[in-house]
Order: structure tokens, then sequence, then C-alpha cells
């Protein structure tokens, strides 16, 4: 018979040291990928490098590559910082309100906040990045298409649930989806150039779609 490996628990010093290490990692990280979504969002994408990234950050450059491997990883890692912002910012404070209409306009309100404050630097994270890697296939192209769709499921999920419970009249969804979110596009755009009249526009749009059944 072999004898078995005996395994002893930490120490609560190392413990500590431990967690101490993982924290730090973790406030580093944060505050790599807060600077990565503000650069993406005014430059794009292939502008977030460790390099670029260590500059504006004052960290080294060995250090944030060690946390990231490799740009790609880096980038997908920003997409991820800036959806989870995305859904405090927009998201999660609209599912505040019911189901349907009501939803459907805090949803439209937050986007309207988020990108008028705006959250990041160059407005929307997905209009600035989307339209550069759309005929771009590979992993980052991937992972803002499926963000695109998580946003715009969002907008149908709330447009179904009005017509269903007779709230607005029947219409068609898939270009009612699409008219919402061209117009929050074009917004963010329109935002950037300092044209604030957008803001009623869309909400005009909306209200169009919205008509009592």
């Amino acid at each position: 018979m072999g004898t078995q490996k005996r395994t002893f628990p930490m120490r609560a010093e190392q413990l500590a040291t431990t967690d101490k290490r993982l924290l730090r990692g973790a406030r580093t990280r944060g505050t790599v990928l807060r600077r990565a979504v503000d650069v993406a969002s005014l430059e794009g994408l292939d502008d977030v490098s460790f390099g670029r990234l260590a500059t504006d950050t004052g960290m080294s450059k060995a250090g944030i590559q060690t946390l990231f491997r490799t740009k790609e990883a880096l980038q997908l890692a920003t997409i991820d910082y800036a959806r989870d912002m995305f859904i405090e910012a927009v998201t999660r404070p609209a599912r505040k309100a019911p189901h349907g209409v009501r939803r459907l306009r805090s949803l439209i309100d937050h986007w309207i906040t988020y990108a008028e404050t705006p959250l990041f630097e160059g407005g929307c994270f997905r209009v600035a990045n989307i339209a550069y890697f759309d005929s771009k296939p590979g992993a980052v192209r991937d992972a803002l298409f499926k963000q695109q769709q998580e946003w715009l499921e969002t907008i149908r999920r709330e447009l179904q649930y009005a017509v269903e419970s007779d709230e607005i009249a029947e219409l068609e969804l898939d270009l009612a989806v699409f008219l919402i979110d061209a117009s929050l596009c074009a917004a963010n755009t329109a935002l950037r150039l300092g044209d604030k009249d957008v803001i009623d526009k869309v909400h005009r749009t909306v209200d169009s779609l919205l008509k009592e059944s």
C-alpha cells in the first residue's frame, strides 16, 4: 500500500496574506478595466493595449500583462466589464418598473442618462465598437454581438409583454426593436456632437410605437 500524502490547513497568517494578494489583484484589475472601457469608448478596442493602459494608469506593463496574458483576453475582459457597468446603470434600475410599457420607458430613460452623462468617456461602449468589429470574425466580435443581442432581446421582451397584456396595439416586434435601437444609436452620436434636442426625438419615436390597443 502506498503512503498517503498528508495535507495541513493553512495558518491564519498565510490565509491573511493570500486574501490581501487576491484583494490587491482584484483592485488592480478593476482599475485597469475601468480605464480600458473609457479608452475603448473613445478610440475603439484596438487601442486597448498593455502599453497604453500602463501609461494611463501608472502601473507596470508587465504587471498588467500578468493579469490578462494576451491582448484578446484584455479586450474580452473589457467587454465584460462594460457589460456589467451597463447592467448596473440601465437594465437593473429599470427592473423596479412593472413589465411592459413602464419598464420599456424606464429602460429608455436610463439609457439616455447613461449616454448623456456619459457613463463612458466616449458615450455608448457598444455603439463605439460594434461597427468596427462587425466584419471581423473572432472572439471579440462574438462578445460584442452577444452583448448587442442581449440588449435587443431586453427591448423585445418588454414590447411583447405590452402587446400580450393589451397595453399597446399589435405591432411588428422585430421592426419596433430595430427602430428603438436605431434611434438610440443615432442619439449617442448626436449627444457626442452636442445635440440635446435628440432626446425629444427618441421619446417621440418610442411614443409612436406604443399606441394603445
